[in-house]
């Protein structure tokens, strides 16, 4: 493609426009006819409905997605094309002869115009101050724009009294329309006049007569446009939009599968010109990878596409491999703990009952659970969550929504994931769901939207993801969440990714997402408001697992109105039963022995427990199954701990190795609890004994 000189009003040298490499016009050969795009050209939908409502509107506000590139098919081939390339392009059929661009830091200038008239224009062109700051440069600015929507009528007729001149047909795109008003619900009187001059215009305009086509008809009178770019239809005074008829929105869409596969086979053949070799590649696997690079854009503008093969080509990454190179431009990060061999071991090792750290030693109880657990996450490291759709897009690694009675283990499931997958607890984020029940608590999720206290900061949650993409990010007590924030998750379940206030989009797709509620295992009465338990310890767990999910389901689609969340979490459900006296019994002597190894190491104190002691303790620790795991830890931390820790203030000159034995534990009427504890002297470490 080749591009047409640009010229600005006083001045010879080429300036492009912020869009991009400048106008193109396409090859005459390509389109078979001197005017460019002939009638076999395809222009996007929006292109078309602002050329078929020239007659009738005066002015246009174009939003949206129109800084990306769009695909124009001419003879079965597409070009992907910057705006202003694609508004010249279907524009010049028409008879148009030039387009301008205005903005508030460069004025007009000119970006395309015919040869027989570039002269012409760059005369009657004067200096724009865009747009104004008081009454007098206002006036001069709505002054300048009357004559373009004109065509400068009245300018041409008084060159050459013996001979009119025609009015010139051009377009006039201002560039940063959202930015030309600090606060469009506040304007200032300055602002509120242009605003009101420009409703004025777009009533007062008339239709100009284009030249015929030489040797043909005449063509239909069109409207010089005024084309306003704004990021939002409301970024513009909304009683400007609504007070014309003359005056069109357009909305400019995000690029859908369909023009993503286009654009994807637009890039094949770029990358087979910079690497011939890959003329190789069979046709066949040619096409897969097309297809492959097409899905993995989900989600991302055709301009990213370009950008993501030019980091292909600079890294020298095959096109067979293109999702990699969009892995790369959207997350910033090379490395992939997905792709290497070690996270399938570590999980494989995970599994393992002999290893100490496995997830079985360390979530005791819950054999059902996490079987589970670890096959979803041999399904993330294989890369296969969410495989089974058409369209898989860039869904989170893996998605877990834990549910059963309280001090379960599935926290501690959760941290055992994080260490599991990727080898540390700094991969582990955890938000308390409960902090997030206010109606505004979404922007602490995604950031403020602009404007309100916070917008500066960005969101927790995506500020987290986008400075370590690898993450197993836990939401504790989802149930607790407002409405707003649910609606948040739905985005990630189902598109995986977020944008923040700032406009920022954080990607989720190398996430492991897990969500845990005790929903389903008790309730509150609604006319007495008492607790009451919905499945009990002696529940067998098949019968608690239906109960727990019926229950789920019935909350999300009744009591909440979500129940797309419930059909996102699909299978991911993962039901926790209570802890058993077996369990309890092994999660005291292991928390006991917890207690043990801290007063050692930092005492050089042994503790002992004669049997009655050790059998009261556990009475106490295991009396309540529904605090599971968790009372265990409550009830030592008040039957052992503090007793214990008020003993040895007691006796603050122990000598190194003197062991502390713990004979009986007695609890008064007001809740005391007193421990007999006898101090004896030991083996201090690293000595014998005598």
């Amino acid at each position: 493609m080749e591009l047409d000189k640009q010229r600005t009003a006083g001045s010879e040298a080429v300036r492009r426009p912020e869009h991009g490499a400048g106008v193109e016009r396409v090859r005459e050969e390509e389109h078979g006819g001197e005017h460019g795009p002939g009638p076999a050209a395809r222009f996007p939908l929006f292109m078309e409905e602002l050329a078929g409502t020239l007659s009738v509107h005066a002015q246009y506000v174009l939003h949206g997605n129109f800084r990306d590139l769009h695909l124009v098919r001419i003879r079965d081939r597409d070009h992907p094309l910057e705006l202003l390339e694609v508004l010249w392009n279907r524009l010049l059929p028409l008879g148009y002869q030039a387009l301008l661009l205005c903005d508030q830091v460069r004025g007009v200038q000119v970006m395309q115009a015919e040869e027989s008239v570039r002269e012409a224009v760059l005369t009657l062109l004067e200096t724009m101050t865009f747009p104004g700051t008081n009454a007098s440069q206002i006036a001069h600015t709505v002054r300048q724009l009357r004559d373009i929507t004109s065509g400068w009528e009245e300018r041409r007729g008084a060159v050459r009294p013996d001979r009119t001149l025609p009015p010139l047909r051009v377009a006039l795109v201002i560039d940063h329309a959202s930015r030309l008003v600090g606060d469009v619900a506040r304007l200032t009187p300055e602002e509120r006049d242009f605003f009101l001059s420009c409703l004025q215009l777009a009533a007062e305009a008339k239709p100009v007569q284009a030249p015929p086509v030489p040797g043909g008809e005449a063509r239909p009178a069109l409207f010089n446009p005024v084309i306003w770019l704004a990021d939002g239809e409301r970024d513009l005074p909304t009683w400007m939009l609504t007070g014309s008829e003359r005056i069109r929105t357009v909305a400019v869409p995000e690029p859908d599968a369909d023009e993503r596969h286009r654009m994807a086979r637009v890039l094949r053949r770029r990358y087979v010109r910079a690497v011939p070799s890959a003329r190789r590649t069979p046709e066949r696997e040619a096409a897969e990878a097309v297809t492959a690079f097409a899905r993995t854009a989900t989600g991302m503008s055709l301009t990213a596409m370009r950008e993501s093969l030019r980091l292909a080509l600079a890294r020298r990454i095959p096109f067979e491999a293109m999702p990699d190179a969009v892995r790369v431009y959207r997350l910033g990060v090379e490395k992939n703990p997905w792709s290497r061999d070690e996270v399938r071991q570590r999980i494989v090792d995970g599994e393992d009952p002999a290893n100490p750290l496995s997830i079985p030693r360390r979530v005791l109880g819950q054999e059902a659970a996490v079987a589970m657990t670890l096959d979803i996450l041999k399904r993330a490291a294989l890369g296969l969550s969410g495989a089974q759709a058409t369209s898989p897009g860039h869904r989170p690694r893996g998605v877990l929504f834990f549910a059963g009675p309280t001090g379960t283990g599935k926290t501690e499931l959760a941290k055992a994931v994080a260490s599991v997958l990727f080898d540390s607890d700094q991969a582990y984020l955890r938000f308390d769901m409960s902090e997030f029940s206010a109606s505004h608590s979404a922007d602490r999720l995604v950031g403020a939207p602009p404007g309100y206290v916070g917008y500066e900061a960005g969101g927790e949650l995506t500020t987290a993801v986008r400075e370590n993409p690898f993450r197993v990010i836990l939401f504790d007590e989802i149930e607790k969440a407002d409405k707003g924030v649910l609606d948040k998750f739905l985005q990630v379940l189902e598109d995986g990714r977020l944008t923040d206030g700032q406009g920022v989009t954080t990607y989720f797709s190398e996430c492991v997402l897990i969500f845990t509620s005790n929903l389903g295992v008790q309730r509150t009465d609604p006319r007495t408001q008492e607790w009451q338990p919905l499945v009990f310890p002696d529940t067998p767990y098949p019968e608690l697992q239906e109960k727990v999910l019926r229950n789920i389901k019935e909350h999300f689609e009744r009591v909440v109105g979500r129940p797309e969340l419930m059909n996102r979490l699909g299978g991911n459900v993962v039901v926790f039963g209570f802890i058993s006296t077996e369990i309890a019994e092994r999660i005291f002597d292991l928390q006991v022995g917890n207690i043990q190894r801290q007063l050692a190491e930092g005492h050089g104190i042994s503790l002992e427990l004669t049997e009655e002691a050790r059998e009261v303790l556990l009475g106490h620790c295991t009396k309540d199954p529904w605090k599971g795991g968790r009372g265990v830890g409550m009830v030592l931390e008040t039957h052992l701990v503090n007793p214990l820790a008020r003993a040895l203030f007691g006796a603050p000159h122990l000598p190194p190795g003197a062991v502390a034995v713990v004979s009986d534990v007695t609890q008064d009427a007001s809740g005391r609890v007193e421990i007999e504890v006898g101090f004896a002297p030991g083996t201090a470490p690293g000595s014998e004994a005598p």
